[in-house]
């Protein structure tokens, strides 16, 4: 296996690690700072995913403007820049949360609603982007196409 998709596995492993994680209830498991260090891995490790894939997104925005798109291609799209969208929102909503969290001001439910819903969307996304991307997933894995007969 080449070197950079051996990087892409292993940064989209420990990505989905740590959304795993990020999702176990942490009021029982250390608090808010088990989420907050669990989540902010998370979020290095999506923004380490968006820089690896910058050029594929750059070059497909450019196609889409263009309108030279296969169909199937532009749903993948679609729902990448509405997981960056939304993954976006959600972290910078989370990390805005932080001080009015530990302040228990009423900025933090705001900023902690908006980070909760963006992030039940965001996973609600990523299991749809998954299943775009199973042929790939199989191809790594060393699952071949079955033939049909």
């Amino acid at each position: 296996m080449e070197k950079n998709k051996s990087v892409k596995i292993i940064v989209d492993i420990f990505m989905t690690i740590f959304l795993t994680l990020a999702f176990i209830r942490w009021d029982s498991i250390g608090g808010a700072i088990y989420h907050i260090i669990v989540g902010s891995f998370c979020a290095l490790f999506f923004a380490i995913h968006i820089f690896i894939h910058r050029k594929w997104i750059k070059a497909v925005t450019k196609s889409c403007l263009a309108g030279k798109i296969s169909k199937a291609l532009r749903g993948k799209y679609i729902i990448d820049i509405l997981l960056l969208v939304v993954w976006l929102i959600s972290i910078i909503s989370g990390f805005i949360s932080i001080a009015p969290f530990f302040n228990e001001t009423e900025g933090v439910l705001a900023w902690g609603r908006l980070h909760g819903i963006t992030a039940r969307i965001g996973l609600a996304l990523i299991i749809f982007h998954i299943m775009q991307h199973i042929p790939q997933i199989k191809s790594y894995i060393g699952i071949k196409k079955q033939m049909k007969n």
